[in-house]
């Protein structure tokens, strides 16, 4: 029988700023207004900038809900249900109802944002209800902001380092910050200098530094060399308060609620994973192998080979450039 998944909950998976996070995928795929270039989920066909109602907050309250009861039950530990999805959360025109609707399970609420939309006030009165907020910043350059994190048309960085900032001096939670580092591209000594400057004005309790960890969606896009990322940190630790390195794998303790298949399903959608967590996770719900031969045989489930790692996604309709999914486990 082929698996259905949740399309709203997925995991807990270990995430390497939130501890065991139960993801909460709240927008269609690919709904967002990047397209970067290192997307762990592929281009984005159609940017968007406009939020929707894209389902019903009373149903996906209902079942992230369930989830967590479900996983409380077998004694998953969960550290905080955290907004997501493979697109950009604030899309949802619900997002502040859905944040609201899940505080009565009593677990904080993170979401993570690409910062792009923080210009609007609907958008900042959303995020004010979430108790840490992540937003990302790659770049100060025009230019090289439009090379790496290919934004909708219409939007201007110069709007959107505002709206940053405005939602800076009126968040009570916890702000934090995500800088992509990628190689040959904002690794500079120029670009590294712009943003940490600017996250200095910004002042978030934690800047993270991150590089591609994940099969990309442009086959061009690599990690920068060791000596780039140690100049980076060094730039921004002169700057800012704390900062830390996403540089290493985030492990394999993620959990299953009830379907092994379907979580699985669930998480990969999102959050590609590794071949090691993969059989890790099935060998911990009892199942074997054989599920992650079934969902590739079926197309459910394709690899690609990143980094010297077998990581298994969901098939897209938006191929990755110079990449053919490969059903193969080597």
């Amino acid at each position: 029988m082929t698996p259905e998944y949740s399309p709203f909950a997925y995991g807990p998976v270990p995430s390497r700023r939130l501890g065991r996070s139960l993801g909460i995928n709240n927008v269609p795929p690919k709904s967002c207004s990047y397209s970067c270039v290192y997307c762990q989920v592929g281009r984005t066909p159609e940017e968007g900038i406009e939020p929707h109602t894209f389902q019903s907050p009373e149903r996906l309250i209902e079942i992230v809900t369930n989830r967590v009861h479900s996983l409380r039950e077998r004694g998953e530990a969960i550290n905080y249900l955290t907004f997501v999805p493979d697109g950009e959360p604030t899309l949802d025109r619900h997002l502040a109802d859905e944040i609201d609707g899940l505080r009565s399970l009593g677990l904080p609420i993170a979401v993570i944002s690409n910062g792009s939309l923080v210009w609007r006030e609907d958008v900042r009165q959303a995020l004010a209800r979430a108790d840490w907020v992540s937003l990302k910043l790659d770049a100060v350059d025009e230019a090289l902001w439009r090379k790496i994190n290919r934004p909708h048309p219409v939007l201007r960085l110069d709007v959107v380092l505002d709206g940053m900032l405005h939602f800076a001096t009126e968040y009570r939670g916890e702000l934090a910050t995500e800088t992509m580092l990628v190689g040959g591209a904002n690794d500079t000594d120029t670009a590294i200098d712009g943003v940490a400057s600017f996250l200095e004005r910004l002042g978030p309790r934690t800047a993270y530094l991150s590089v591609p960890m994940r099969p990309p969606a442009e086959t061009w896009v690599h990690p920068p060399t060791e000596d780039a990322l140690n100049r980076a940190y060094q730039c921004f630790a002169a700057r800012l308060s704390r900062v830390e390195l996403l540089t290493e794998f985030e492990g394999i303790a993620f959990a299953s609620a009830d379907d092994p298949a379907a979580d699985l399903l669930a998480t990969v959608t999102v959050h590609p994973m590794r071949e090691d967590a993969v059989l890790a996770l099935l060998e911990r719900t009892g199942s074997g192998r054989a599920i992650l031969d079934r969902l590739v045989t079926e197309g459910r489930l394709c690899a690609l080979r990143y980094r010297g790692h077998t990581f298994y996604l969901r098939p897209t309709s938006v191929p990755r450039q110079g990449t053919a999914p490969n059903p193969a486990h080597a």
